[in-house]
């Protein structure tokens, strides 16, 4: 409904452990979209990836997270970033980086 606030502030106390993996990787897709802290928002990605990685690493949500997440990263990104971006799923992620 549009309301950030209420989704992040509900989004910790809803139990998904009687879902598929697909739904509970769905709720920390849009958990992590509703987050501004990156660090909160990449550690439900990572929580996700452990129980359903290929909805991460193929839904379009999580997708343009990481990819905001790559480009907004100073230096190199961390282990944990490049691990949700693997080069095959951002072509040119890290050589438009290394030709600034």
């Amino acid at each position: 409904m549009r309301d950030v606030q209420v989704a992040i502030d509900l989004a910790p106390g809803v139990d998904t452990s009687g879902l598929p993996a697909e739904r509970r990787a769905r709720h920390a897709i849009e958990t992590a979209r509703a987050w501004n802290r990156t660090d909160d928002a990449m550690s439900a990605l990572l929580d996700a990836e452990r129980f359903a990685p290929e909805q991460v690493r193929y839904h379009a949500v999580s997708r343009n997270l990481v990819r905001t997440w790559v480009r907004r990263s100073r230096g190199k990104p961390s282990h944990h970033l490049t691990g949700l971006a693997p080069q095959t799923m951002m072509p040119g992620a890290y050589t438009a980086r290394s030709s600034r």
